[in-house]
């Protein structure tokens, strides 16, 4: 009866995978989002494997993924940092800890800090009574920062939960909004009305967002070899606004699954693995996706990574390599992304 109900969940979350990809080329969303950096991927690995974590045991790293994905961690304490180099001379940088206090008798604590630099722009102002037809407002800079706090447990041996709050902000700076139906009165010499005009105008605003978004998801151990399934919903929030257009955050539905691929091999030499990962995304504000990931490691210290991600317009290959030994891992991703040159991704990890 137990290998029954194994055999039927396999297949109904096999069944989601391939429907989720099927429908992805009839589903065009688009621009419906806000707070779009909650959806970009800064950690190395991930990256090298095409995003493809939902059913991969992370770490630290598991809150900008899958929560559930720290809960059998088996070092006290692991930290992460991870570097970037998006388009658009675009900077993201990410933080993520995961604690555990008592061998996962009481789950896994975890914090996770997200930074975004925008960069310096140029501000102006619309200004119709001069030839430019705009003034300088001078220099301003935007950023976005969404700080988490999580949690996970192992509820068996083969069940885990997880899930994260998180206080995000972005700043998009001042902006002005014309207001063309203001009455302005015209005065005689003695200072009486005598009529009034309609004149332009603008009122000033601040662009400030500071929603709370809620990650959640699960981890299966199947039982069958190394095979495991996940399943994630991520920007999960109300509706927010700035001064006049409401928008939704860019809430996405994951199931994956991933396995050791030697395990089908039996015993091989010099202690290697090959981990297969494969998520299928739903996205609130683009087609659905299909992420492949797969990495070959060697004697634990040594890995080679590559991925690929359906339905992206300007990347869809990447690849990856990483080192780890005594306790610490640097990991670096490279995607090709199309008109904007490269994508470059960089962490460093470390665990006792």
């Amino acid at each position: 009866m137990k290998n029954k109900m194994n055999n039927i969940f396999l297949s109904t979350l096999l069944g989601c995978l391939f429907l989720s990809s099927g429908f992805a080329q009839d589903n065009q969303k688009l621009a419906q989002t806000g707070l779009g950096f909650l959806s970009v991927v800064s950690d190395a690995r991930a990256a090298g494997m095409a995003e493809a974590m939902t059913g991969v045991q992370t770490n630290s790293s598991s809150l900008f993924f899958n929560p559930a994905g720290m809960s059998r961690m088996e070092n006290y304490i692991e930290v992460s940092a991870s570097s970037n180099q998006w388009i658009a001379d675009i900077k993201h940088y990410t933080f993520g800890m995961a604690i555990n206090p008592a061998h996962g008798d009481y789950g896994v604590i975890g914090l996770s800090v997200q930074y975004v630099d925008y960069g310096n722009f140029l501000g102006t102002r619309v200004n119709k009574a001069i030839d430019k037809g705009y003034d300088d407002v001078g220099i301003f800079k935007l950023n976005a920062l969404a700080v988490g706090v999580g949690y996970a447990k192992s509820l068996t041996d083969r069940f885990s939960v997880g899930g994260q709050i998180r206080w995000a902000r972005q700043d998009l700076g001042d902006s002005f909004i014309p207001n063309q139906f203001k009455s302005v009165p015209v005065l005689d010499s003695a200072g009486h009305p005598i009529a009034n005009l309609y004149a332009d105008s603008a009122v000033s605003t601040t662009n400030k967002l500071t929603p709370l978004v809620f990650d959640f998801g699960t981890q299966f151990k199947t039982g069958i070899k190394s095979l495991v399934f996940g399943m994630s919903v991520r920007n999960f929030s109300g509706d927010i606004k700035y001064a006049q257009e409401g928008f939704q955050l860019p809430l996405v539905f994951t199931l994956g699954v991933s396995m050791n691929l030697m395990d089908l091999i039996g015993d091989v030499s010099l202690d290697q693995s090959l981990l297969m990962s494969i998520d299928a995304s739903h996205y609130r504000d683009h087609p659905e996706q299909l992420k492949i990931g797969l990495e070959y490691t060697i004697m634990n210290i040594l890995s080679l990574r590559g991925g690929y991600i359906s339905n992206n317009d300007e990347s869809g290959m990447s690849y990856g390599v990483g080192v780890a030994k005594f306790g610490f891992a640097f990991d670096y991703s490279y995607t090709p992304f199309g008109i904007f040159s490269k994508v470059q991704r960089m962490t460093a990890r470390f665990s006792f």
